[in-house]
């Protein structure tokens, strides 16, 4: 998808007369009754004022742009309009082609007749609803306000979560067919200027007809479009958002998306929660270790069970065994499809609970889960040992802050049961020997997915593993190779450099 962006011809349909602008502008738009298309005379001067109806406030088109316009006892030119006209942002088009996308982007345009040019104003009107807590990503601790569809809140959200001027919120358009406006946000002063201009180009370089969300934007720029793994960090918090970009990451807001996209990230991103930031040191500390305990357990629990009990019974404790064997005992099936059948019976309640209304959905979730667990074991499908383990997987995989990590951990689950039916623990060893290639191959934007482990650095894996305390937190990543390392206490830092150099 990453092409070289056509250049289109420009060649300028101006100067033309008012009627021949309106067929053009009929034809283009198939005669389609949304183009409100006026001829105003003033001064002796002919002027067309066109736009799409619903696109634009029409109370500030009034207001701000015909009442002066016509009021005025002067005659206009295209100099005068942009000097005059009580309103910003103000442009010259020359081709249909710039015509066309800024009416669909909700710009009027002011036509007067023979001129070489055509002025256009940003008149949009804005649907935005109200501020609301996070869905996906719910806090207990710390802001609860979530982003919305709209770029201009969110970004004024993100501007309130860094009041610094050094935050750049540079404008990016994408998309042939229907044009969507993005936001490469950064701190010019902090950000690696390599991963600023490797997104930049990533999104310029773009040749597709549209954008539907930020999920589908980070599909088509992530560095291995084949993974399993998510190699960009999509939050719907704003506070995260400013948080990663004071640490000199990178992101970008999308148009009519209720999401930020942040990069580059590491897998151990995926651990970290925000709130991890509003609890003390050794609370956050606790809980991030026990998201890693949780993801490892949710993906080897179920397939180390199947495994043992199909091969390596040797390896289990008499009194644990005899239990096994107590449990297994009216199960006529295998223990690999014993397994694979409750995985995807728990899959299947939590997607019809994620479909359904929120109370309903809540319900059917724990009712279906005690009915169905309990009647599979009365009927002998399955064993009570099993269900415990699975339950528990499933717990575990909950455990990640990002919805998407969460689904990449219990989707693992299934190779890896059937590695370890098939070959018993070998199989399960080389399951996590190929993952962990695979973990040591991948990058997010270019940089390594695996680090601070690989490459080793064993101050970014304090700050990694850990939620080290405020006053130990003076440097960023250091990894990213970033333009601004430290974060506070700069002059003691670099004093303390100089000393022991």
């Amino acid at each position: 998808m990453r092409k070289a962006r056509k250049k289109s011809n420009d060649n300028s349909i101006f100067p033309t007369n008012l009627e021949d602008l309106k067929r053009q502008l009929q034809t283009k738009f198939d005669h389609n009754s949304d183009l409100n298309y006026t001829i105003y005379q003033h001064q002796n001067q002919q002027l067309a004022v066109f736009y799409v109806t619903y696109l634009i406030d029409t109370n500030k088109v009034e207001a701000s742009l015909l009442k002066p316009l016509l009021d005025s006892k002067q005659s206009w030119d295209n100099t005068k309009l942009l000097n005059q006209i009580p309103l910003s942002s103000g442009k010259k088009a020359k081709t249909m082609d710039d015509i066309l996308k800024g009416i669909l982007m909700g710009e009027v345009f002011i036509y007067i007749e023979n001129e070489k040019e055509i002025v256009s104003y940003p008149l949009k009107k804005e649907e935005k609803r109200d501020l609301s807590k996070a869905e996906t990503e719910s806090l207990v601790l710390g802001p609860q306000v979530a982003f919305t569809e709209s770029l201009a809140t969110n970004m004024n959200l993100t501007r309130k979560g860094i009041l610094s001027n050094d935050l750049v919120l540079e404008k990016i358009i994408v998309g042939e067919q229907s044009p969507k406006e993005l936001r490469l946000a950064y701190l010019k002063s902090v950000a690696n200027q390599d991963d600023i201009n490797t997104m930049r180009q990533r999104l310029v370089e773009l040749e597709v007809d549209e954008i539907e969300d930020s999920s589908v934007l980070i599909q088509l720029i992530e560095d291995s479009s084949s993974s399993i793994f998510p190699q960009f960090y999509e939050t719907e918090l704003p506070d995260r958002f400013s948080y990663s970009i004071s640490k000199g990451r990178v992101g970008v807001l999308v148009e009519n998306s209720p999401t930020g996209i942040i990069a580059p990230i590491t897998l151990f991103s995926f651990l970290e929660s925000t709130e991890d930031l509003y609890m003390r040191w050794n609370i956050g500390s606790f809980f991030r270790i026990l998201r890693f305990i949780a993801m490892v357990i949710s993906v080897l629990l179920t397939p180390m069970y199947v495994a043992v009990v199909t091969y390596h019974y040797e390896i289990i404790p008499m009194p644990l065994l005899i239990t096994l064997g107590q449990s297994r005992a009216n199960v006529p099936f295998p223990p690999i499809f014993e397994a694979m059948l409750l995985e995807l019976l728990i899959e299947l309640l939590r997607e019809a609970g994620a479909r359904l209304p929120t109370k309903v959905g809540q319900t059917m979730g724990i009712v279906g889960g005690v009915v169905v667990g309990t009647a599979a074991v009365q009927a002998g499908l399955t064993s009570n040992t099993l269900i415990i383990l699975v339950t528990l997987s499933a717990l575990a995989s909950f455990t990640a802050p990002s919805y998407l990590m969460g689904t990449t951990i219990r989707v693992l689950r299934f190779p890896m049961i059937i590695l370890g039916g098939v070959l018993g623990l070998i199989g399960i060893m080389f399951g996590i020997c190929f993952l962990i290639i695979h973990l040591l191959k991948l990058t997010s934007l270019g940089r390594p997915y695996l680090s601070p482990v690989y490459p080793f650095n064993w101050q970014d894996l304090n700050k990694t593993l850990f939620r080290l305390p405020y006053n130990m937190q003076t440097k960023r990543f250091v990894s990213f190779r970033l333009r601004d390392l430290y974060r506070f206490d700069k002059d003691k830092a670099r004093k303390k450099k100089d000393i022991d150099e």
